[in-house]
């Protein structure tokens, strides 16, 4: 009992001293640091959602936590190559990337119906922390079979899967076991836990408003991998 006392006493000054010296709270000694995604305006308004689906996690209307990387974790996709599957029907694969997180129509990319992929080369190999992104935020809906993968390989011969709500493999790529979720300003961000490799792909299969597939953003926040 005694060793309990004495070891919450010494996280308590611990965490008192970092607060009086001015340590962040999201400080470790691993060198791992709070990363906080930069957030799009809100829009107010539009069609209320008319879904329901048995994947589909309860609305939330709080801004997504910081999430923990090591010092120097930054957006590595920003302004880097995108391909896709098939080309756009509206926009240019380059707005993925470019840093505009807008809800205006002319910040949205929209690629053909059914199953389809985006691809970023970041050019070198990075050990990920995060992806966060944003399909559609101009009214609520929810976009299907959402499969994130990671890869050096630009084929995707070998890879590992960070994301997938896909639960009754409508995409033929896996059943996942995230969940679908209601589309808004604070997109999605998904923690990834160091996975390595130089492509991300990003596979959606319509939405519930129509069956085509729309990106307004991709944030890769990542380190070069050593």
């Amino acid at each position: 009992m005694k060793e309990v006392v004495l070891s919450r006493f010494f996280v308590l000054s611990v965490t008192v001293a970092m607060l009086l010296t001015g340590i962040p709270a999201g400080f470790a000694d691993d060198g791992m640091v709070e990363i906080e995604v930069e957030l799009p305006e809100p829009f107010f308004g539009g069609t209320p959602l008319d879904y329901w689906g048995p994947n589909l996690e309860p609305p939330s209307f709080k801004d997504p936590d910081p999430f923990m990387a090591p010092e120097g974790t930054k957006n590595v996709a920003l302004n880097k190559e995108v391909t896709s599957s098939a080309p756009p029907y509206a926009g240019e694969l380059e707005q993925l990337v470019d840093g505009d997180k807008d809800y205006g129509r002319n910040s949205v990319v929209e690629l053909p119906e059914g199953l389809h992929w985006v691809q970023i080369d970041l050019e070198e190999s990075h050990d990920i922390y995060a992806i966060a992104l944003w399909h559609f935020h101009e009214g609520s809906r929810v976009y299907f079979d959402i499969v994130i993968r990671v890869s050096d390989d630009p084929d995707f011969a070998e890879y590992a899967t960070v994301y997938n709500n896909d639960h009754d493999n409508s995409s033929g790529l896996g059943v996942g076991e995230d969940k679908e979720y209601i589309e808004s300003h604070r997109g999605r961000v998904i923690e990834v836990d160091g996975t390595s490799g130089r492509f991300v792909r990003l596979y959606s299969n319509g939405n519930t408003a129509n069956d085509m597939n729309h990106y307004i953003e991709v944030d890769v926040f990542g380190v070069p991998t050593k």
